[in-house]
């Protein structure tokens, strides 16, 4: 498994998501989002090339490594072409900020264009500011909007971009 740092200052990796992971998990998307995602869901992403944590080093107390962000992305069949698919992600309110979500992000572009991905797809809330700002900054561009997507009535931004070009 390989691992890829952030920043300078962080001791934050980015690894392939393990069972254990699961509950800091689920406790990042409850803290994140007004609908979250089931336990189930994660647990059938798990082994995809594209579930990624961001983790943080224990601290010289010793302990564990903690969770702070993850990333849930896929391939899907589209005309003979897989389109990779960033279903998820979050980062742990308290760790905003740092360039979790970014590391993340990138990664996950990485991993889907090792699996044969040219170009890959999301959905977010149109008044997401933040993930709207990250997203284009690494070349998402709008493509549609769905009317009342999301149960709360609020619309989702389809959005694209083209990797390994």
């Amino acid at each position: 498994m390989s691992s890829t740092t952030v920043g300078d200052e962080d001791d934050v990796q980015v690894r392939q998501a393990v069972q254990a992971d699961l509950l800091a998990v689920l406790r990042i998307e409850r803290a994140s989002f007004p609908q979250p995602w089931p336990f189930s869901a994660f647990e059938r992403y798990l082994g995809e090339p594209g579930f990624l944590v961001a983790v943080e080093a224990p601290g010289d107390s010793g302990g564990t490594e903690s969770v702070v962000g993850y990333v849930v992305a896929d391939l899907v069949p589209n005309h003979g072409q897989p389109l990779g698919h960033v279903k998820d992600i979050a980062v742990h309110p308290e760790c905003r900020g740092r360039g979790v979500g970014r590391t993340l992000l990138d990664s996950a572009l990485t991993a889907l264009e090792g699996r044969g991905a040219r170009s890959v797809k999301l959905e977010v809330r149109a008044g997401n500011d933040p993930a709207l700002a990250l997203y284009e900054e690494f070349g998402f561009e709008h493509l549609r909007t769905v009317p009342r997507y999301y149960d709360d009535g609020e619309d989702a931004l389809i959005m694209v971009v083209g990797v390994g070009e």
